[in-house]
């Protein structure tokens, strides 16, 4: 395999899938199926999800709720995200998994600490890291490239509904051009809108590599992690 840990960030847009908004399992199920397999082949996994199938924080301050307040209420949309791939994760993948929340939310979910997390990950459960970093004003690709570095992944790969990192938004600009791979400058100096800047800096400090893929597809993370195609676009050194 070409990674033994991966962190996987999640967006809100890819669980809801066609329906737009809310939770579309169908899509939900074809990603955890991908995380499953490679799963079973031995790789360690940890998910960050996102919160904007139900609620955008930029969206509600352009209504006027104070950017904390409308931090937190995102963070617990992320909440929800996790707790639907638990379900499906177990349910019909039969692999166990743990939530671990920044927020304490006891009833449902264990508090975020990183040695217990690494136990998890050690025992083979997949852990799907909620609430964001647990403070406003970062983001949760902030949150999966801090999750990365203190879990010790090898890489952090980024879910989206496209196939790589683009110079413009390729559904609506069919000249779009795809890059194969930029370094952590070039997408910091191009500003890159996969991931912000933040996150792009976290992970060149710690050097971990990138992965922008498209995980709508079914067995993409197969073909990337356990067969090596050189798939998607990558941000490294």
């Amino acid at each position: 395999m070409r990674y033994q840990r991966i962190l996987l960030k999640l967006s809100g847009e890819v669980l809801a899938g066609k329906v737009g908004f809310g939770l579309d399992f169908r899509a939900i199920e074809t990603i955890c199926e991908q995380v499953a397999q490679v799963a079973r082949e031995g790789v360690q996994v940890g998910l960050v999800v996102g919160g904007g199938n139900f609620f955008r924080g930029r969206q509600a301050t352009d209504e006027g709720i104070e950017r904390s307040q409308a931090d937190y209420m995102g963070m617990l949309g992320t909440t929800i995200n996790a707790l639907a791939l638990q379900d499906v994760l177990e349910r019909k993948c039969q692999l166990p998994t743990r939530v671990l929340t920044a927020i304490e939310m006891r009833a449902i979910a264990e508090p975020y600490i990183r040695r217990r997390a690494l136990r998890h990950m050690e025992k083979g459960r997949i852990v799907i890291f909620a609430a964001g970093t647990g403070s406003p004003y970062f983001s949760t690709d902030t949150t999966a490239a801090l999750r990365a570095a203190e879990i010790g992944a090898q890489c952090l790969v980024k879910a989206t509904k496209v196939d790589g990192i683009y110079d413009k938004d390729p559904q609506k600009y069919p000249d779009a051009v795809k890059f194969s791979h930029l370094t952590y400058q070039d997408a910091l100096v191009k500003q890159i809108a996969v991931m912000d800047a933040a996150s792009f800096s976290l992970c060149m400090e710690n050097h971990i590599p990138i992965v922008v893929l498209n995980v709508q597809e079914k067995g993409t993370l197969w073909r990337f992690l356990i067969d090596g195609d050189e798939i998607g676009s990558i941000v490294s050194e």
